[in-house]
């Protein structure tokens, strides 16, 4: 069924179930109230709504008159009915869908008379479906500042801006916001309030677009739901025997006893790490090795004495104490030595044959020794008898030519024998 379509019969219906109840009344006997008049609302502040009437005439003396009240949300009852002697009510505005209004009167402590009809005034909103900023979340930080996001609506156009203004008890004006980032969709306003605060009011906030056709949208917002501390600064250890104590500073910004600590702490091994919780800025850590490195880190939470906010603060920056042999040594050390081996490996078996003869020089075969030897001498024996030949024709040759020069001088020395008769 269409929504439009469906609040008309809503209303119809509702007002069947007066009369009947008008009508039941009059058959009972019992008299019915006259409503309350001139329904109407003004806006006090941002986001914040006064609803006015005038009471019914015609109300009897003995009747404790109160007025009943009621918010409807797009045709969805909030379930803050209020019962009040006051003209008026204070309201959250809910500017993003339509909102009803209703009131009527009754006597309580009085069976004589029925309640009123209802009387129902409502406040539609403005600008087109689906562009109001969606998914508002605000984080009060070190009670210093808030820090507020939001995205765009699905219809919204891209070159959307949105607005964010705040205003809460205290301020004379609404106040906007000036720090933007993430194209106007977050935006940082300076939020604080005097130490020795213990209540804190309601923040009402608007986002809207200059633009009619961006629809606004209102929130109230607990600050104390939002708190969250600042990190914990200037973490200091000591050891003294078998124990070590931690420290750290407080926030400036908190009121005395309103935080609360985790110690996370361990003994080189990360998955073995213990969380310890305490009330002050100090605390230590018992019956320690003296032989291991222990690292700690702080963060801070807001006692639930102070504040409703369950969120905590970063960790801080790590600090360890203590002496314990360095893993990456070993580690290196694991990866180091296969490697060289590996190295070594390769290299004796390309050089194995140089550092085999290095290492352990051939043994000579005496076989081998004694060939050579007798190989040489025959050699030797050899050429000198060829030598000896060669000598030995040479030398006969010579004498032949001697002797053949002898023979042939020896008749001329012979002769003069015979010429001298």
């Amino acid at each position: 069924m269409d929504p439009a379509a469906a609040a008309p019969l809503a209303r119809r219906l509702l007002l069947a179930v007066c009369w009947l109840v008008v009508a039941a009344g009059r058959a009972t006997g019992a008299q019915v109230l006259p409503p309350p008049s001139n329904l109407d609302y003004s806006f006090i502040q941002i986001c914040t709504l006064n609803w006015t009437w005038n009471p019914p005439e015609n109300v009897s003396s003995s009747c404790d008159l109160e007025y009943s009240s009621d918010i409807v949300i797009d045709e969805l009852p909030l379930g803050k009915t209020e019962w009040s002697k006051s003209r008026f009510r204070v309201t959250d505005t809910f500017l993003n869908e339509e909102m009803r209004f209703k009131v009527r009167s009754e006597c309580k402590r009085s069976n004589a008379s029925q309640p009123s009809q209802w009387v129902e005034t409502s406040l539609l909103p403005r600008g087109i479906p689906g562009t109001a900023a969606v998914g508002l979340s605000c984080v009060w930080h070190n009670l210093e500042y808030m820090d507020c996001s939001w995205r765009p609506g699905e219809n919204a156009s891209s070159d959307t801006n949105y607005t964010l203004f705040y205003w809460f008890d205290g301020l004379k004006n609404p106040k906007k916001c000036n720090n933007y980032s993430m194209d106007h969709r977050r935006c940082i306003f300076s939020l604080s309030f005097p130490k020795a605060t213990n209540t804190y009011p309601a923040i009402s906030i608007l986002i809207r677009d200059d633009s009619e056709d961006i629809r606004p949208v209102c929130a109230s917002k607990n600050p104390t739901t939002l708190v969250r501390p600042a990190t914990p600064r200037r973490l200091t250890l000591s050891k003294i025997n078998d124990e070590i104590y931690v420290e750290w500073s407080e926030s400036d910004t908190f009121p005395e006893n309103c935080l609360s600590y985790e110690v996370k702490y361990h003994n080189g091994d990360l998955d073995a790490a213990k969380i310890i919780k305490v009330e002050n800025n100090y605390t230590s850590i018992p019956s320690v090795d003296p032989n291991s490195k222990y690292t700690f880190k702080v963060r801070a939470n807001p006692k639930s004495a102070c504040y409703s906010s369950e969120l905590f603060s970063d960790w801080s920056e790590e600090k360890s104490i203590g002496e314990k042999t360095d893993s990456t040594f070993y580690f290196v050390l694991i990866i180091t030595i296969p490697l060289i081996v590996a190295v070594s490996t390769i290299i004796l078996l390309i050089y194995l044959k140089r550092l085999k003869i290095l290492i352990l020089p051939p043994i000579p075969d005496p076989r081998e020794i004694l060939k050579r030897v007798f190989g040489e001498q025959n050699e030797d024996s050899q050429s000198c008898a060829k030598d000896d030949s060669v000598n030995a024709y040479d030398r006969l040759v010579k004498e032949e030519e001697i002797h053949s020069l002898i023979l042939t001088e020896t008749p001329v020395c012979a002769n003069p024998e015979k010429e001298n008769p």
